[in-house]
């Protein structure tokens, strides 16, 4: 049996195993019988799928290999879009008018609560938002810190929490500020925490 062939087994096996999220044994021979390639060799198929599979219980389990960060940022991105859209469209059905800009804001107006990098907490109100960030009004300028921000869910939906960068911070009136952040991730609650 040539190598590239058993190799090729064991791609098709990582693949099932991708899609089903695990395989059993019989389904290992069910592919080699598949390919022609003796049913005895299925070790080394195992063997050749290396750490994509994880061995439990009769079953190896697919386990993806450890993203690049640029695939942790990427996969960090779609989710805090998706979350974002998930928040405008409660929001929107109770309340909102879309305004048309480069990253499609939506007038979001809540109470909001961050936690800065120096663990300050404050309550602000939010202006606007979109899939890339959010504004916020406030009693401090926080230019350039990264914050926590918990942005409530509709009536039975749990609140956000975002990672967020202070990009921008302008002064709107006596004591009062607008800051301009960008989303870096969302961040899920932890055990024992509301949101």
């Amino acid at each position: 049996m040539v190598a590239t062939d058993l190799q090729e087994v064991a791609n098709a096996v990582i693949r099932r195993a991708k899609r089903q999220g695990s395989v059993r044994l019989s389904d290992i021979r069910e592919e080699l019988a598949r390919s022609r390639v003796p049913e005895k060799q299925w070790k080394e198929v195992v063997s050749l799928s290396g750490p994509l599979l994880r061995y439990h219980r009769g079953r190896y389990y697919y386990e993806a290999l450890p993203a690049t960060p640029l695939q942790k940022e990427e996969t960090q991105q779609k989710l805090i879009h998706q979350t974002v859209r998930q928040l405008i469209r409660h929001y929107k059905k109770d309340h909102a008018r879309i305004e048309r800009r480069e990253q499609g804001r939506i007038s979001f107006v809540q109470t909001v609560k961050i936690r800065t990098d120096d663990h300050r907490e404050c309550s602000l109100l939010s202006r606007d938002l979109s899939e890339t960030g959010i504004r916020l009004v406030g009693t401090a300028s926080l230019l350039g810190h990264k914050v926590e921000i918990d942005v409530p869910g509709a009536e039975g939906m749990e609140p956000a929490r975002f990672r967020a960068r202070i990009l921008w911070t302008c002064s709107v009136g006596d004591g009062l500020f607008e800051n301009g952040g960008v989303f870096l991730e969302v961040i899920a609650p932890q055990n024992g925490e509301d949101a």
